[in-house]
C-alpha cells in the first residue's frame, strides 16, 4: 500500500466523540467575537494540535490573505469547541467561522446562531449532495463540508493469502461471511470492529444497519434486525471475539496491527498506519447486504458562518469560505489532513489523480451518508443512544436482536417526541 502523508490523527476522528447537546438561547449571536475588527476576521476550529506555522495555520491565513484580511485564529479540542460555540451564541460574542464537527451543525443551527449558506450568498450547487446533507436542517444549508472521512474494511493479506481468500470476491454479506469461514478455518480470528456502548458504536454498526436498508426511524425493521444478527452471528461462530463489546475504534486498530484478525471495521485516518504495519495489509468498502458498498457515516467538519449583528462581514466572510472549499482548496485541505477526502466530484477526481490508492476512500465517501441527514437533525444522538444499547445488550447475549431493537425503537420514540 502507497504511503500518503502524515496523518493528523487527533482532528476530526469519525465518531471518536460523543455529540455533547448544550441549551442555548434562541436568539443567535448578537455580535462578533472578541478581537474581530473590519481587517481582521475570526475564526474557531477543532485543531488544536496544529499551532502557529503549521501547514493548517499556513492554509487558513493565505484564505484570509486572498480576501484582504487577517484571521484571527483559535483552536479547541471537539467536544470543547461545541461547548465554546454554544457559550458565544448565549454572550453575543461569536467568530465569524467556526469549523465544526458534522453531526455538531444541526445542534448549533437548532439554536438559531448559524446563517444559512442562502443568507451569507454562499452557492451549494458543486458540492456533493450526501456529505451536504448532514448540514441541511428544514432544508437549509447550515454550512459547507471541508472534506469527510468514513470507514472501510482494512484486511490482513498474509491471512487471507493462507486462508485462500481473493479480497477482490467479497462484495455482499454471503461473501463476507464466506471469507470469515475460510479464515476460521485456516486458524484466525477473522474480523474485529468497535461495538463499544457510545457514540463509536453507532458508527461502526450504521454500515452494517444502513447496507440491509434499514432507517434511523425504525429501530425495529427487520433489515435492521438482519443487521445486528449478522454481528451477533460473527460472535456465536467465533469469528469475532467478546473485546468488540468494550473496543473503541482505538482499540480495535490496536487488535487488527496484532497481525491475528484477517479484518478490521475502521477509517481512512488509519491509512498511514496501515502503511506501516508489520504485515502487508489493502482495504475494501464496507459490503452491503445484497452487494456493493454500503453507506457508511461521514465524518468530518464543515465550515459555517454564526450570526453576526454587521452583516457586511459575510461578504469576506463568504470569500474565506470559497478560498477554502474551491477544487485547489480541497484538494490541499485533504494533503493537509490525508484522511479527508474532498467533498466536490472534481475535489475528488483531482485528488485521485495525485493518490490513486485512496480509490477505496473516494468510492466510500461517494456511498456514505451523514449521521443527522434525512432531517434527524438533533434527534440523531437520541436515537443513536438507543441504537448503541442495543448493539450492546445483543452482542452481550442480554436479549436477542428482536429484542433489543423492540426496546429500542420504543426509548426512541418517546426521547423524540
Amino acid at each position: 500500500m502507497k504511503r500518503i502523508p502524515t496523518l493528523a490523527r487527533a482532528a476530526g476522528v469519525a465518531g471518536a466523540l460523543s455529540l455533547v447537546l448544550v441549551g442555548c438561547s434562541s436568539g443567535g449571536a448578537g455580535g462578533s467575537a472578541s478581537g474581530a475588527t473590519d481587517d481582521t476576521y475570526t475564526w474557531w476550529d477543532p485543531y488544536p494540535q496544529h499551532e502557529r506555522g503549521s501547514d493548517w495555520e499556513q492554509r487558513v491565513q493565505a484564505c484570509g490573505e486572498d480576501a484582504g484580511v487577517t484571521i484571527q485564529r483559535t483552536a479547541y479540542d471537539t467536544t470543547g469547541l461545541t461547548n465554546q460555540a454554544l457559550l458565544s451564541a448565549q454572550e453575543g460574542t461569536s467568530p465569524d467561522i467556526i469549523l465544526i464537527d458534522n453531526p455538531a451543525v444541526s445542534t448549533l443551527a437548532d439554536t438559531g446562531m448559524l446563517t444559512t449558506m442562502d443568507e451569507l450568498g454562499f452557492d451549494t450547487a458543486d458540492f456533493d449532495e450526501n456529505l451536504l446533507d448532514a448540514g441541511v436542517v428544514e432544508g437549509d444549508a447550515y454550512g459547507i463540508p471541508i472534506g469527510a472521512n468514513t470507514l472501510a474494511l482494512y484486511y490482513n493479506k498474509e491471512i487471507l493469502d493462507a486462508a485462500g481468500v481473493d479480497p477482490a470476491t467479497i462484495t455482499d454479506w454471503a461473501s463476507l461471511d464466506a471469507a470469515l469461514a475460510a479464515v476460521s478455518a485456516a486458524g484466525h480470528t477473522g474480523i474485529t470492529f468497535a461495538g463499544i456502548n457510545t457514540e463509536e458504536g453507532s458508527f461502526q454498526f450504521l454500515p452494517w444497519f444502513w447496507g440491509a436498508g434499514a432507517d434511523l426511524r425504525q429501530l425495529d425493521s427487520p433489515e435492521a434486525v438482519e443487521a445486528l444478527e449478522l454481528w451477533t452471528g460473527w460472535l456465536d461462530q467465533g469469528y469475532a471475539q467478546q473485546s468488540v463489546l468494550s473496543n473503541s475504534q482505538n482499540t480495535t486498530w490496536e487488535e487488527f496491527l496484532t497481525g491475528n484478525f484477517a479484518f478490521g471495521e475502521n477509517g481512512t485516518w488509519q491509512v498511514n498506519s496501515a502503511a506501516e504495519a508489520e504485515f502487508e495489509t489493502g482495504y475494501i468498502q464496507l459490503p452491503a447486504r445484497d452487494g456493493g458498498g454500503a453507506p457508511a457515516p461521514t465524518g468530518g467538519e464543515f465550515i459555517v458562518a454564526p450570526v453576526q449583528q454587521d452583516t457586511a462581514r459575510y461578504e469576506v466572510t463568504s470569500q474565506i469560505i470559497e478560498c477554502m472549499t474551491t477544487t485547489d482548496g480541497l484538494v490541499e485541505t485533504a494533503q493537509t489532513f490525508a484522511y479527508y477526502v474532498p467533498s466536490t466530484e472534481a475535489g475528488q477526481d483531482a485528488l485521485l489523480e495525485a493518490e490513486p490508492d485512496l480509490e477505496v476512500w473516494v468510492d466510500a465517501v461517494r456511498a456514505a451518508k451523514g449521521r443527522t441527514s434525512d432531517d434527524l437533525g438533533t434527534d440523531y444522538p437520541l436515537i443513536s443512544e438507543q441504537l448503541w444499547t442495543a448493539v450492546q445488550r445483543a452482542l452481550s447475549g442480554a436479549a436477542t436482536p428482536q429484542q433489543a431493537l423492540t426496546e429500542a425503537q420504543q426509548a426512541a420514540e418517546s426521547a423524540t417526541s
